[in-house]
């Protein structure tokens, strides 16, 4: 794009954002009418000050009001005016053109106190950074940064240090440990250094961002937004440190040298620049590319800084050694995190998760100048999930506009488009090759082995710069060719300059090591310097290891496999690709999801890491996919964060997963761009209603669930507990539930948003004459009474169901009344019914009292945390001593019970020999509640085996009654008497019954604080005497 005035790259001296915005708005409306249509019309149809139009669309209907806000989101503060100011010139409005630029001149003019160097340094920062190069520009070529720059969502999050550091993919894939909690945290860039709620302000950040995120494009947008006094305005000074310079420092520097280095064109007064370090700014972009080891660091601290050696130099700044009250902001790529955590403590972490919607959007509006180019591009991609997905990833987003942008040009149009991050690659190098000349295009198939060679080498030693010798000594010196492939770096060192090369982007590097494994040796290089084994083995173990710097590289090994990437590859490169390495890819993967313990136990491996599926997403092979997943049976991938591609990688491989029996995705976090992301709000809004309609074909887990429809496997178990799902994604599973008849056991648990409209989508897939559901989890989901309505319709039609969990909503007494209704139908098989924390009162166990005769099939009931009191104890009673009850656990923990509780169920127990567990723990009983329940549990027909009386109130006078308990009863076996202060007396009364032969107790629960040492010795030798004793402690 063309250059810039000059004084658009003058910063605007803290011109308040309301005086920019007041200026531009009183200077569109003094236009007339007339003047104003034109004005717009220049804006949509010229490139003016070097920066993109705004598409009509947007302008058509837009008054003065809408006018300004566009042009300030467009242009930004600095550039809005500059644009005004060209546009009134070019409409012939000269006299108001020059009337704002009096305005805008008296506006800069507020702020002359700041000194003179500091402004001259500002506008040099403006100079130096207004303008970025992208990845494949020719020379002359350049982009405005502020055009050109789309916003980014960024996360705060705290990570663990010994959690695993995932490398952070083109495709947009996040560690897996991530807590949605946190990712869910959004910040914007210039509330980075804010005080949090508690008033701290961090003086350390960490960005951190995967290869391509866009962390040096947000680092360079800082630096320009700051001179331009738009952010940061609370340092005086803000200097760029990229750490592929620092690589090729003098040996010998200081901090004083980075700074003068940050200061294009003349030296700053170092002494009046470091009065105020804390008025200081360090942007450290890029320390993943830092090659220097951080092991041996400053032993004394320096107040000022002092030359040495370069790492000990930047070692002495990150370590707070040098300068320790200026703030530091450093990106750096995930898998840098431990070499990081050597040097500093990080305040605030926060990580750059790409692109959303809208901005994807806007990216098109500014990488292509033809309005149609941008409807026909963003339309092309918008039909293409794949490919709109990858854009969230800003270096995916300019790969597939730039190939884009190349296919326009041709006669077939967009017509075709690659699915995977390999075929994208793979496309963009042929279009990268088409460009040369025939002599060059017969010479590349040399180059590229070297090249390949090159990168291989790299990765093996996570080196991304090479000098020019490095590069000489592979022979890459086609000076016409190689700018397509590589970058080149001039850097000083001492009294001269030198180059260095990396690849277009480090992904490139990745790419073109996995095809150094794939290429066929036609003995060009046998002449090179010893490179890296050819042996695959080797790089898959080192990755094994590490499982980070080498992921895309194994990415791309098995995309290189994919038979029509490697003829398109073969026909534009002119060398020859094998596929010899596929079963050493097929071993390594199935063996790297075998844990040690399944091998032992020879259990069948389950697949634990998603990155498998991005593996075998690349190759897109069918038949590949079943053969590698052949010895697997489930997928268990709990606590991930999932964005779409993560979701389309997952399907394909569950599509194509035909011995898959479990998928456990609890806890997962499925990411979907906000409705209000989408260009047109309202057919966003209208479509959503239309696909709850549809059984939630636009939920977040629709292609998962599509993907279990379309599969061969028997399902058995799925569990999406606690995933954040809403309503609309039980239309997808009521699919599932009506595609396999395999599928027995379903956990919703913990979706707080599923609510009753989802239960109704679900039910229409229970009520399905295939499904053969037989656990049906749906806790903590926010049910009420109208979703027990439907459950109901369901359950006298469904005998396969048996166990139904319904804890922890708000069910309430009409709901259990729904419930009963089905119960007691003769359809209803159900057997475990579990209703704790449903805000139930003593109604709902008359209503339940009633049921347990009529349902014989009913074994477990759990109604803890509910309200029930001791009336409802003696309500429910009169069911369990009907003879036609055959409950055989009752759940009755923290119901508000006191001893009377303890009466009613001692005439119960005589009476209900089904009554195996019985658990009373977090009520009232006291001592004299386990005097009158030990009353019933002596009778020779009680058959009770658990009692659980846990946080009783008991205290050591409860004991002999427990005593005569153990002495005399046959069946129990399992006493739970833990958070009770029982006292060292009563132990050792208890240890004296239980040495007795005839006492059948097998497990005990104490209370362990507050007895003796001698008391816990006692236990442990009654322990020893009786080995089918089990004592625990609480």
């Amino acid at each position: 794009m063309g250059g810039c005035s000059s004084r658009c790259c003058t910063p605007s001296r803290k011109t308040p954002k309301s005086t920019v915005g007041t200026m531009l708005l009183r200077a569109l409306e003094d236009l007339s009418e007339q003047d104003f249509k034109k004005f717009r019309d220049a804006l949509a149809d010229r490139d003016l000050q070097g920066q993109r139009y705004i598409p009509w669309g947007r302008l058509e209907k837009a008054d003065q009001l809408d006018t300004k806000r566009l042009m300030l989101s467009f242009y930004g503060k600095a550039k809005a005016l500059d644009v005004a100011i060209a546009t009134l010139e070019h409409i012939q409005c000269r006299d108001k053109a020059a009337r704002l630029q009096e305005r805008k001149e008296e506006a800069l003019g507020l702020d002359s106190s700041s000194p003179d160097y500091q402004r001259k340094y500002k506008e040099a920062i403006c100079r130096e950074f207004s303008h970025i190069k992208d990845q494949n520009a020719r020379m002359g070529e350049n982009v405005d940064l502020n055009t050109r720059y789309s916003k980014l969502v960024i996360v705060t999050k705290h990570l663990d240090e010994e959690q695993r550091e995932n490398e952070i993919m083109a495709m947009g894939q996040r560690p897996a440990e991530i807590m949605k909690e946190q990712a869910s945290s959004s910040i914007a860039v210039g509330d980075l250094f804010k005080p949090d709620s508690k008033g701290w302000a961090p003086k350390v950040v960490v960005l951190l961002g995967a290869a391509g995120m866009g962390k040096t494009m947000t680092a360079r947008k800082i630096m320009l937004d700051w001179a331009s006094n738009e952010l940061f305005m609370e340092f005086d000074y803000v200097f760029y440190i990229h750490c592929r310079e620092g690589n090729l420092l003098t040996p010998s520097s200081s901090v004083a040298n980075l700074i003068t280095r940050c200061y294009p064109g003349s030296n700053l007064p170092l002494d009046e620049v470091l009065r105020q370090p804390e008025k200081l700014l360090f942007v450290i972009d890029g320390f993943d590319e830092l090659r220097f080891s951080f092991d041996l660091l400053l032993c004394e601290p320096h107040s000022r800084p002092k030359e040495g050696p370069v790492e000990v130099t930047l070692s002495s700044l990150l370590c707070r050694r040098v300068l320790p009250e200026s703030s530091l902001l450093i990106t750096t790529r995930p898998a840098a995190l431990q070499k990081l955590g050597k040097c500093l403590i990080c305040q605030r972490y926060a990580e750059i998760l790409g692109f959303s919607e809208v901005e994807r959007k806007e990216y098109f509006n500014t990488f292509f100048q033809n309005t149609e180019q941008v409807a026909a591009a963003f339309q092309f991609v918008r039909g293409n999930e794949t490919l709109f997905t990858m854009c969230l990833v800003p270096i995916v987003c300019w790969i597939v506009c730039t190939v884009m942008k190349q296919q326009l040009g041709c006669r077939g149009g967009l017509t075709q488009s690659p699915k995977t991050t390999t075929g994208i690659y793979t496309l963009y190098l042929s279009a990268l090759l088409q460009s040369l000349s025939s002599q060059l295009k017969h010479d590349m198939p040399g180059v590229l082995r070297r090249l390949c060679c090159l990168a291989a080498d790299g990765v093996w030693k996570q080196k991304v710069l090479f000098e020019e010798k490095e590069v000489q000594r592979y022979a890459l010196d086609q000076r016409e060719a190689l700018p397509l492939l590589l970058n080149e770096h001039i850097f000083q060192r001492d009294i001269s300059c030198v180059s260095t090369y990396s690849f277009i982007h480090l992904s490139f590097q990745e790419f073109f090591a996995a095809l150094f494994y794939l290429l066929e040796d036609e003995g060009e290089v046998r002449d090179l310097p010893a490179g890296p084994t050819r042996d695959v083995k080797e790089l898959l173990e080192s990755y094994g290891n590490s499982r980070n710097y080498s992921m895309l590289t194994v990415r791309f090994l098995f995309g290189l496999l994919n038979e029509e990437h490697r003829r398109k590859l073969e026909e534009e490169m002119g060398c020859r690709i094998t596929p010899r390495i596929t079963q050493e890819l097929l071993a390594w993967l199935q063996n790297s999801q075998k844990t040690a313990l399944a091998l032992l136990m020879q259990k069948t491996a389950v697949i634990r890491e998603l990155e498998v599926c991005h593996c075998l997403y690349e190759l897109q092979d069918e038949r590949f996919v079943a053969a590698a997943l052949d010895p697997f049976t489930g997928v268990y991938l709990r606590g991930l964060n999932l964005n779409r591609f993560d979701q389309l990688v997952l399907s394909f491989s569950v599509k194509n997963f035909p011995k898959l029996e479990s998928l456990d995705m609890g806890h997962c976090s499925f990411l979907w761009d906000d409705p209000e992301d989408c260009m047109d709000p309202q057919p966003a809004k209208k479509a959503c209603g239309k696909n709850q309609q549809e059984e939630g074909k636009q939920s977040p887990i629709h292609l998962l669930c599509q993907a279990l429809e379309k599969s061969g496997c028997k399902l058995k178990m799925l569990r999406f507990d606690r995933c954040q799902l809403t309503g609309p994604c039980c239309g997808a599973l009521a699919s599932v539930l009506s595609a396999k008849s395999t599928l027995t056991d379903l956990d919703l648990a913990g979706n707080e948003d599923l609510r009753d409209d989802g239960v109704k989508l679900l039910c229409e897939g229970l009520r399905c004459g295939t499904c053969q559901l037989q656990t049906l989890r749906l806790g903590c989901c926010n049910i009420t009474a109208t979703g027990c309505k439907d459950l109901a319709t369901v359950l006298g039609a469904m005998p396969s169901l048996a166990q139904l969990d319904l804890s922890d909503n708000p069910l309430k007494d009409g709901g259990v009344r729904e419930l009963c209704r089905a119960l007691v139908g003769p359809g209803c098989s159900l057997e475990k019914l579990w209703l704790w924390r449903c805000r139930l009162t003593d109604a709902s166990c008359g209503t339940l009292a009633a049921v347990l005769p009529a349902s014989p099939s009913l074994t477990e009931l759990h109604l803890g945390e509910n309200k029930l009191g001791d009336r409802g104890v003696r309500r429910l009673s009169e069911g369990l001593r009907d003879p036609a009850c055959r409950l055989q656990v009752l759940r009755l923990w923290r119901c508000r019970l006191t001893d009377a509780s303890c009466g009613t169920l001692a005439a119960v127990l005589p009476a209900s020999p089904s009554l195996t567990e019985l658990h009373l723990g977090g009520n009232k009983l006291g001592d004299r509640g386990v005097r009158r329940l030990s009353e019933g549990l002596r009778d020779p027909a009680c058959r009770l085996q658990v009692l659980s009386l846990w946080q009783c109130r008991l205290t050591g006078a409860c004991c002999e009654d427990l005593c005569a308990l153990l002495s005399t009863s046959r069946s129990l076996e399992h006493l739970d008497l833990s958070e009770n202060d029982l006292g060292d007396g009563s132990v050792w009364l208890l240890c004296e019954t239980l040495r007795n032969p005839t006492c059948v107790l097998q497990v005990l629960w104490l209370k362990k604080s507050g007895l003796n040492e001698e008391t816990l010795q006692k236990l442990a030798a009654l322990q020893e005497a009786k080995p089918n004793l089990n004592i625990g402690y609480i």
